[in-house]
Order: structure tokens, then sequence, then C-alpha cells
């Protein structure tokens, strides 16, 4: 069960009144890269496999072209995957804007060069299946209103949407799919979470060439953008972008 139900009481001037509420479930998670350990972070227990494969990518301990062995997870709450890859124990580490010093990405990763962007344009009737999509794609965010949903858009359509307690864990399980070939790397991704300098990162590193959020960047979220090329779009509607960097990619007619 990812959710579970709690009384709460209702207080207004008019008195009490008891209610039944959902509560989305944070369940702690390790994830071991070929059985080493890499970190842990709380997560809504789905998807996990695209969770460990990107958790490891987020932190620069995957590329986008690993080959992904094997993943199991482990009823005890933990992520193993085998990947064609070695990490550097002494590597040195940032913390994030993510969840205190869970949020940590290789200092490297700020300075690399990013890939170069695919051809990819998106026009006003795909965003509007995007954003309803990964909006849609559970009851959870209704019954709850505590998950970030992270949705992505090919030219075959829209894909999927994983959803998260975190937004970075979102963002991750969408990171852990393309690497896991779920689906292709051209295309939109839409999260439900503010774009700061490490959501915009995972993006770049990917080569992703359009991300949108509902909500807003950060001044280093669009200075990557900038330096990646990619479309960086803000306050996103089904027919409206507030775009921060690159809007030729947005077909308005």
């Amino acid at each position: 069960m990812l959710s579970e139900k709690c009384v709460t009481s209702i207080v207004t001037k008019a008195g009490v009144e008891e209610v039944s509420e959902h509560l989305l479930k944070e369940t702690p998670f390790a994830v071991n890269l070929n059985d080493e350990p890499a970190g842990s972070s709380m997560v809504l227990a789905s998807n996990l496999e695209e969770f460990g494969v990107g958790f490891l990518f987020g932190r620069g301990h995957l590329t986008a072209e690993a080959q992904i062995l094997e993943v199991k997870v482990c009823p005890e709450g933990r992520v193993d995957v085998y990947a064609d890859v070695s990490m550097n124990p002494d590597e040195e580490m940032i913390i994030t804007s993510g969840c205190g010093a869970t949020g940590q990405i290789a200092k490297r990763l700020l300075k690399e060069d990013f890939p170069v962007l695919p051809d990819f344009q998106i026009d006003f009737a795909s965003l509007k299946d995007l954003v309803t999509g990964s909006l849609s794609a559970s009851n959870l965010s209704q019954q709850t209103h505590c998950v970030h949903g992270c949705g992505f858009l090919t030219s075959k359509g829209f894909e999927a949407c994983y959803e998260d307690v975190g937004r970075h864990n979102a963002v991750d399980k969408v990171m852990g799919a393309i690497i896991m070939g779920r689906f292709s790397r051209t295309g939109a991704i839409y999260t439900t979470g503010r774009l700061t300098s490490d959501m915009v990162l995972k993006c770049a590193r990917m080569g992703i060439p359009i991300v949108l959020s509902r909500t807003a960047p950060s001044s280093l979220g669009l200075e990557i953008a900038r330096k990646a090329g990619i479309t960086l779009g803000a306050y996103v509607r089904p027919g409206r972008v507030n775009v921060f960097n690159a809007p030729g990619r947005i077909i308005s007619g």
C-alpha cells in the first residue's frame, strides 16, 4: 500500500469534526551499486528499479549510456543495481538543494560538458497530453496532496508519469526508466517540482531537450539550461508556457 488512513480533527468556529484522511507512506530505501553502498533516501515504494538506477545516475555513479546488468529490489528496503561501472569512494560530493544530506552529487558534474541535444519540438496539443497525463497518473495526489509527479513525452506520445514523495526521486525514476530502455530520451519532461540546479543538471546530462515545470526555476537551474541549450519552461499549463530559455522548441501555432 502506498498510502494509509488516519483520523484527523477539523477545528473551526463551528466546532470539531472528525474526518478520515489518506497519508502518503514514506519508506527508507538504500541503493547499492555492485554490492557497494551508494546512499539512501525516503521514497514512495513504487517503480523502485527505476528509482535505484536513476538515483545512481543523479549522483554521478552512472552515465546515460551505462549498461545495466541486473536490478533487484530486496524486501528489507534495498535496491541492488549491477552495472558495467565501479564507484570511486574518494570522489568529492556536494550537498544539493534536495533532501538534506541524501541529496548529493559528484562535484565534477558541474564542470563536465553536456551531450548534444536531439531535435525535438512540442506543440500545445502534446503539451496538454503531457501535463494532464502527469497530473492524472494516479489518485494518490488527490488523496494525499503529498505527491510529486514527473511525466515524459516522446514522438510516440505520453509515455509515463512517475510519482514520489520527493521531486528529485520522481525525476530520478524517469532517468532510470530511460537508462533501462523504457523509452527514448528524445522528448519533453514535466515535473511538478521547482527546477533547481540539480534537477536541471540531471536532464542536461541525460540530453533531454525540453524541461518543463508547474513551478519555477532557480538562477543556477537557468544557467545550466543555457549552458546545455535546453528549452526551460516554467509555470506550465496546457495552453501556456513561460519559457526562460530556447523558446524555439515550443510550437505556438
